[in-house]
């Protein structure tokens, strides 16, 4: 059975730097503040009317692909990930497969949120490791400043998230020595309702029973998309960020744990954690609870804020484009986000 690696690693950040000084001048809020609960100094917002999901996805697999030697021909399978899509349907991976000029191929869109990049990755490893494909890429992009609230009122969300992407090419490895080792995926839906963006949708009795219908207008439709919701701006992500902390906190150290264990490693082993980006105090904690060095952990969400689906595959591009990714080194990603969902992945790049 093959081993897979990362052939080529590629990203896209947007140019319009946000700083957390910016922000105080549409909400109630201060460098100060945001930096101490979440790390973060400056994120970046896409152009608007001109960038999507979409396109800076694509501006990453092209960098992806040059890097790993091949050209849009050879790419037979496409994993896309992403909480941002441009369409509610179809998903970004027929507008990449477009915007690349990609064979008539397989695409696929995963829609785990902040695990997105790493379940891609899993599904990614099966398919080199079968034969099936040669050439897989898979991004990881989210366009979040499109959906905000940037309000006082949604200011512990919205000063946390950022837009970018990343993307790497998957392919079978040269030598057995070399590739993925294992991946680890979870879920608990128990407490979905914690970190989620539940409107537009339709979530009656079943998930919210405290929540009353309106009289509809017609016996059909006019669930999903209500005046209602509109009146009320009742459209923006919540999330109850002690309790995604609580659980961050214990997930993540588990599945990477979980990785380690089965390979036969320890944490000192590790050249590199690369956790997803959520928050700085969350990747702190769990630098602290493996006995990681500062050198040993890799976080770059000071600069881009919680890019969801794309921080592990930008965090990992970065790590690799300073030098601090070589073949051979023992590599972890790591993430935790809403679902719940959380996966580890380990590599011997």
């Amino acid at each position: 059975m093959n081993s897979t690696i990362i052939a080529g690693i590629g990203k896209y950040v947007p140019e319009n730097v946000v700083t957390n000084d910016d922000l105080t001048k549409v909400m109630d809020t201060t460098d100060a503040w945001i930096q101490e609960r979440t790390g973060i100094r400056e994120r970046r917002y896409v152009t608007r009317f001109e960038e999507t999901t979409a396109t800076i996805g694509a501006n990453a697999a092209k960098q992806a692909m040059e890097r790993a030697g091949i050209t849009a021909n050879d790419i037979d399978f496409l994993i896309f990930a992403t909480l941002s899509p441009d369409y509610f349907f179809p998903g970004c991976g027929v507008l990449v497969q477009r915007l690349l000029g990609l064979r008539e191929i397989g695409a696929l869109d995963v829609r785990n949120q902040c695990s997105g990049f790493v379940y891609a990755l899993s599904i990614g490893d099966q398919f080199i490791k079968t034969g099936m494909y040669k050439n897989i890429l898979v991004i990881g992009a989210e366009v979040h400043s499109y959906a905000l609230d940037f309000s006082t009122r949604g200011r512990n969300v919205s000063v946390i998230f950022g837009d970018g992407a990343g993307a790497v090419v998957l392919q079978a490895s040269p030598t057995p020595d070399r590739g993925i080792l294992s991946t680890h995926l979870h879920s608990d839906g128990a407490d979905a309702e914690i970190l989620s963006m539940p409107n537009p949708g339709f979530h009656a009795g079943v998930h919210n029973p405290q929540w009353k219908p309106p009289v509809p207008a017609s016996p059909y439709g006019n669930i999903f998309i209500t005046q209602e919701l509109l009146d009320k701006e009742n459209i923006f992500p919540y999330m109850d960020g002690q309790a995604v902390f609580k659980r961050a906190v214990v997930k993540m150290p588990e599945v990477i744990y979980e990785a380690l264990n089965q390979n036969g490693y320890q944490p000192e082993d590790l050249k590199l954690l690369i956790p997803h980006q959520a928050n700085l105090r969350i990747a702190q904690f769990i630098q602290q609870q493996l006995r990681l060095r500062d050198d040993q952990v890799f976080n770059n969400i000071q600069k881009y804020g919680n890019t969801t689906a794309a921080s592990v595959p930008l965090a990992l591009c970065e790590a690799w484009e300073a030098g601090k990714v070589k073949e051979g080194d023992l590599i972890c990603l790591s993430a935790f986000g809403s679902g719940f969902t959380w996966a580890s992945a380990l590599m011997k790049w």
